[in-house]
């Protein structure tokens, strides 16, 4: 069960993260933040990742080898990257179709 955060905690907890450099930068490396193309590479490929392991747990279920519990979680999270991926492509698509309403 986890600790109830106080607001001393909280605080400290904010120091540390504006403190702190963000993922995003770190990822890139030195402090750099990272440009739109890297972070939707970096989505698109966790999306992937996240698809293989549901896969990979969905056949370890299938021959008896892993948990339900671990299945339904992979799949879950599977389930819920694809929703996403699909919520940013209407979106997307959205935003282009405004675009090209525009006058010139």
């Amino acid at each position: 069960m986890p600790l109830p955060l106080t607001p001393g905690g909280a605080a400290a907890a904010y120091r540390a993260n504006v403190a702190a450099p963000s993922a995003a930068a770190t990822a890139i490396g030195g402090g750099e933040t990272a440009s739109f193309g890297e972070a939707l590479s970096r989505a698109v490929q966790d999306a992937v990742t996240t698809s293989r392991e549901a896969e990979a747990a969905s056949a370890r279920g299938l021959t008896g080898q892993g948990s339900v519990t671990d299945l339904v979680v992979a799949v879950g999270r599977a389930e819920l990257t694809l929703q996403t991926a699909v919520a940013v492509r209407d979106r997307v698509v959205s935003a282009y179709q405004e675009v090209m309403r525009m006058p010139i």
